[in-house]
């Protein structure tokens, strides 16, 4: 089984192609961090919000990394930050073609 983390918070900027290249340094350091899988960016603009949608292997592993990126975002001077860890229905995700299944291999970079 594996642990789909969702964290959001108030965001002032920047978005699109700012936001990218003020956080590829902390999106590569992701990659390292123990039991990640994938990280789908989210931003909102308008609405002045900003996240991610997380797959770890482990639940200790989510709550982990929960734990030390937002204590990173409040360095930052980011409140407001929700965290929730959901487990994943497997069998109902690859029927939508979620892409739970991913190997080590196809994770490196």
């Amino acid at each position: 089984m594996t642990y789909l983390l969702q964290v959001d918070f108030k965001f002032e900027g920047p978005f699109g192609n700012d936001l990218t290249n003020a956080f590829t340094d902390i999106a590569n350091s992701i990659n390292k961090e123990k039991g990640f899988i994938w990280k789908i960016w989210t931003e909102n603009k308008e609405a002045k919000e900003a996240g991610g949608i997380y797959l770890f292997e482990t639940k200790e592993d989510a709550e982990k990394y929960l734990d030390m990126h937002t204590k990173r975002l409040k360095e930052f001077g980011i409140t407001g930050i929700k965290g929730k860890i959901f487990e994943t229905n497997e069998q109902l995700t690859t029927l939508n073609r979620g892409p739970l299944k991913l190997t080590k291999e196809k994770r490196d970079f």
